[in-house]
């Protein structure tokens, strides 16, 4: 099929006529200068709607790559740990709750009171510095593998100073 086979619908050809009309009215000289003016708008639209979201998108791929990969790296340490302590031998119920002692009095210290109650053990918390409370869940985790069920914690540390904590925390224990 050859360009000249190809036939106008007669709405469009209505709709450019006075289009065509009007350039052939036009000057050589303003001709060039609408023509520059109509490349002009689509180099314009070229750059905003192509080039440049995909220029932004690709200066921003290296520093958005880092943070997946150090968010891939921080969910594959919590997939190992979770694993490991699968994997980990159960203690028995005695020895849990010795751990949980254990814990509770070298790490919270006199901030701390436990209450044991069947599977569940409760922990009242004053004046607990954030960081011991940490280490502290940390390590009923690991070592009498106690999960947190439920914590009430409000910040009662002063502006300024290390951060505390009071508050319930109830965790369960493993069942013996």
């Amino acid at each position: 099929m050859t360009p000249r086979a190809l036939k106008t619908p007669p709405a469009l050809a209505q709709a450019w006529a006075p289009l065509q009309a009007q350039w052939r009215r036009l000057a050589a000289r303003e001709q060039t200068l609408v023509l520059l003016a109509g490349a002009l708008v689509a180099l314009a639209l070229l750059w905003w709607l192509l080039l440049a979201p995909a220029l932004l998108t690709w200066k921003t791929s290296a520093a958005r790559h880092a943070q997946v990969d150090a968010q891939l790296q921080q969910m594959l340490q919590l997939q190992a740990e979770a694993q490991q302590l699968q994997q980990a031998p159960r203690a028995p119920a005695v020895d849990a709750l010795a751990a949980l002692r254990g814990a509770t009095g070298q790490l919270l210290g006199d901030g701390a009171r436990l209450v044991i109650a069947g599977e569940q053990a409760t922990v009242t918390l004053q004046q607990v510095p954030a960081e011991a409370l940490a280490r502290w869940l940390a390590q009923v985790r690991a070592q009498a593998h106690a999960t947190p069920l439920q914590a009430r914690l409000t910040r009662s540390s002063a502006p300024g100073a290390a951060p505390a904590w009071d508050g319930t925390l109830v965790l369960a224990l493993p069942p013996g």
